[in-house]
């Protein structure tokens, strides 16, 4: 078993709801098993600043899937919530699941790089992450989750529950 850090967010359609059922949708595949789920968090978009706050969290699981399975049945959950891939960046979005760490994992491949890119830049990411990261947390090829946010601004991020 593999401990895996997943990243969850929403800028559409009652976003926070969409990461409540999204965090169920994940707990319930085969071969995952939840281990904890940080709280819900707001920020601005990354990218076009004419769409909504996005609404993220950060929960880690384990498992038994190769990497690549398991970013399957995370694109496959995105679809069964509406995403639509327009092949725009940083756009406005039903749901947005990304595998963020695979155990100590550094994975390039064409569809999944791992650590996620941007990991250590994103308030979005890391703040969630920290609050539910094991002690010591170090993420491959980047550094320690905790100095890592030292050098993070918040840019906007707030805590919403």
């Amino acid at each position: 078993m593999v401990d895996v850090y997943i990243g969850l967010g929403s800028n559409l359609d009652n976003p926070g709801e969409k990461i409540r059922q999204a965090r169920l949708s994940i707990s319930r595949q085969a071969g995952l098993k939840q281990l904890k789920f940080s709280s819900l968090y707001s920020s601005p978009p990354m990218g076009p600043q004419d769409q909504p706050d996005y609404v993220n969290a950060v929960m880690s699981v384990q498992t038994d899937l190769a990497a690549i399975e398991l970013l399957r049945v995370l694109q496959k959950i995105e679809n069964d919530f509406g995403r639509e891939r327009k092949g725009e960046r940083w756009g406005a979005r039903t749901l947005d699941l990304d595998v963020l760490l695979y155990g100590d994992q550094q994975i390039e491949q064409p569809d999944l790089i791992v650590p996620h890119v941007g990991i250590s830049e994103r308030a979005f990411v890391l703040y969630p992450m920290q609050e539910i990261a094991t002690e010591g947390l170090f993420i491959p090829g980047k550094g320690y989750i905790n100095d890592l946010m030292l050098k993070c601004p918040l840019d906007g991020l707030e805590k919403i529950d």
